[in-house]
């Protein structure tokens, strides 16, 4: 059995738009959690297994996998029949990787440290920073129209999840904005969408 641990509108919200283009509903229990936010509301919540209080956490058969990239790596092997990951085997199965990868090493650290305005020489060497993220992102994206080519992929839904919630940390560049509203335009973002709505209401009124 499958168990997600999920907060509405947050890094976890990635693995329910990853759990509608697998269309694995019936796999997955999800539950919702609480968490502390940025502007500190919210707080620990004892129903989440999660040693540090963070989603996703997902649960299989009593083993944790956490964080994003590595949950969605687990998920695109363990249900390949959706085409959301290159299987092992596949000749592009490392592209694949490298990306889920890259998300973590560098695109997140990157945003996180622009928001909180630190600049270091140890972390541009480190981890680079906007405009080298910004040109890798277009390299790719001048030559197709996502990421892994002509399909709309896991590493996509991915690496475009922190400019959908962060507009303001969009690139700006028309082969990256032209990609954010490819990704945006999958039926999955907007069934995503509807889905934290409704368990949000669903906090509310409880």
């Amino acid at each position: 059995m499958l168990t997600l641990y999920h907060s509405p509108r947050t890094r976890s919200s990635r693995i329910i738009r990853l759990i509608d283009e697998l269309d694995i509903w019936p796999e997955v229990d999800t539950r919702i959690v609480s968490i502390t936010h940025r502007d500190g509301s919210g707080g620990h919540d004892s129903k989440n297994p999660h040693p540090e209080g963070k989603v996703p956490l997902l649960v299989h058969d009593g083993i944790e996998i956490w964080e994003s990239n590595a949950i969605i790596l687990y998920l695109t092997d363990l249900f390949p029949k959706a085409g959301m990951g290159p299987v092992v085997g596949d000749p592009q199965r490392g592209r694949y990787l490298s990306w889920l990868a890259w998300y973590g090493n560098v695109v997140e650290p990157v945003i996180v440290f622009g928001a909180a305005g630190l600049s270091h020489p140890v972390l541009d060497v480190t981890f680079r920073g906007v405009p080298e993220m910004t040109a890798r992102l277009a390299q790719a994206l001048e030559e197709a129209p996502f990421l892994m080519g002509d399909r709309f992929t896991a590493a996509d839904l991915l690496l475009v999840s922190p400019f959908t919630w962060f507009p303001e940390a969009a690139p700006d560049h028309p082969a990256i904005k032209s990609w954010i509203e490819r990704c945006e335009a999958q039926p999955s973002a907007q069934r995503t969408a509807e889905f934290d709505t409704k368990h949000l209401e669903t906090e509310s009124a409880a």
